[in-house]
């Protein structure tokens, strides 16, 4: 498949970007930072909502819009282009996947049009230490007459906060593991949250004796373990998109300064050094788009390297994110690091979105023993 986007897909695209441009900027994320740290802005929220964003991933036929992972990476480029702060992430690429790829038809009916108009917020509770390691899941599952008992801990959960369910990944036994649905107010269940460098929130999530209907268990007869593995490489590749569109904003703005800042009476753009250090940037840019694109593709066509796609790009965007941000930093200057400028906050942006669910050398590794290295 050529690595171009259709018609449909480059319309939705510039749907997104005039939204985004008219309704949301730094100010509104500026804003919600400086009012005691607000998680996201309910009228963006509703404006996504109305423009059936939540609805892309969605099959047709539990009323969703089935546009596919390639038009909902346009939406997410444009999204990290702009800091937008939202539910989206959570909510539909990460727990809306979950559900989607699951076998329990009554969640899916029962769910998917409360994602859809926004009336129920999740969030996918996967990783229990400082870093990703999904291999390793001490949270425990016991089955008793018609519930599920969960206990363990879980951290680093986005949107943690005012998600009203939890997908939580618990261990069955020795080799096995099973996806879980849980109600955030569910008796047993504490949540203490952190804020990062990004200023959104995380949440560190104790299950102590939580008590799960036996229906909200997602994967019924297919492995758990399958499916856990399948959403994460499909959540990685939704988060290159968006660290994608953070890394060509970063970009444009510190090319926008060298055209502007003058030094010695000429404009700093004009001095070789600068350009050759752009103009790597612009290569390593180039690059990420089709590396992205063909993963998003990848999703679509159910292709079965999936997987290595997913590692590809989490591991380059991570790379090529840390490249621009501190190099942006450094054209910038002192100001680069001041809160006069935007640029600081896309660094510290990227530095977040590289750590969720793996980091380069995680991602890096994990490819390398996929090839049987």
């Amino acid at each position: 498949m050529a690595l171009i986007i259709t018609e449909e897909e480059k319309m939705l695209k510039e749907a997104a970007r005039e939204l985004l441009e008219t309704k949301v900027s730094i100010d509104q994320f500026r804003l919600l930072r400086d009012e005691n740290y607000q998680s996201f802005d309910r009228s963006t929220w509703n404006e996504i909502i109305e423009m059936g964003w939540t609805s892309l991933i969605i099959p047709a036929e539990y009323n969703g819009l089935d546009f596919g992972y390639v038009g909902m990476g346009q939406v997410l480029e444009e999204m990290g282009r702009k800091l937008v702060k939202s539910p989206l992430i959570s909510s539909i690429l990460f727990s809306a996947t979950a559900i989607k790829y699951s076998d329990n038809e009554k969640l899916k009916i029962k769910f998917f049009p409360k994602l859809m108009n926004g009336e129920a917020l999740m969030s996918l509770a996967v990783d229990e230490k400082s870093y990703h390691d999904p291999d390793n899941i001490n949270t425990k599952v016991t089955e008793e007459k018609k519930c599920y008992r969960l206990n363990g801990k879980k951290t680093f959960v986005l949107n943690g906060n005012f998600s009203d369910h939890l997908i939580v990944l618990a261990k069955i036994d020795s080799k096995e593991y099973g996806l879980f649905l849980v109600k955030s107010d569910t008796l047993g269940i504490t949540i203490k949250n952190k804020i990062l460098l990004d200023t959104s929130t995380y949440s560190e999530i104790i299950l102590n004796d939580v008590l799960v209907p036996k229906e909200h268990r997602l994967d019924i007869k297919i492995s758990g373990m399958e499916l856990i593995k399948k959403v994460l490489d499909i959540s990685c590749i939704g988060l290159s998109a968006e660290i994608l569109g953070v890394i060509m904003e970063s970009f444009e703005l510190t090319i926008n300064y060298l055209k502007e800042r003058e030094q010695f009476g000429v404009k700093i753009g004009s001095f070789q050094s600068l350009q050759h250090r752009a103009a790597k940037l612009f290569s390593e840019i180039e690059l990420c788009k089709s590396i992205v694109l063909k993963a998003l593709q990848a999703i679509d066509k159910e292709d079965k390297d999936i997987s290595n796609y997913a590692s590809l790009a989490k591991a380059k965007l991570c790379k090529t994110a840390k490249l621009v941000t501190n190099e942006a930093i450094q054209m910038h200057g002192g100001i680069g690091v001041t809160d006069d400028s935007n640029i600081g906050f896309y660094l510290k942006k990227a530095r977040v979105l590289q750590k969720i669910f793996g980091d380069y050398n995680y991602h890096l590794d994990k490819l390398a023993k996929n090839k049987g290295y």
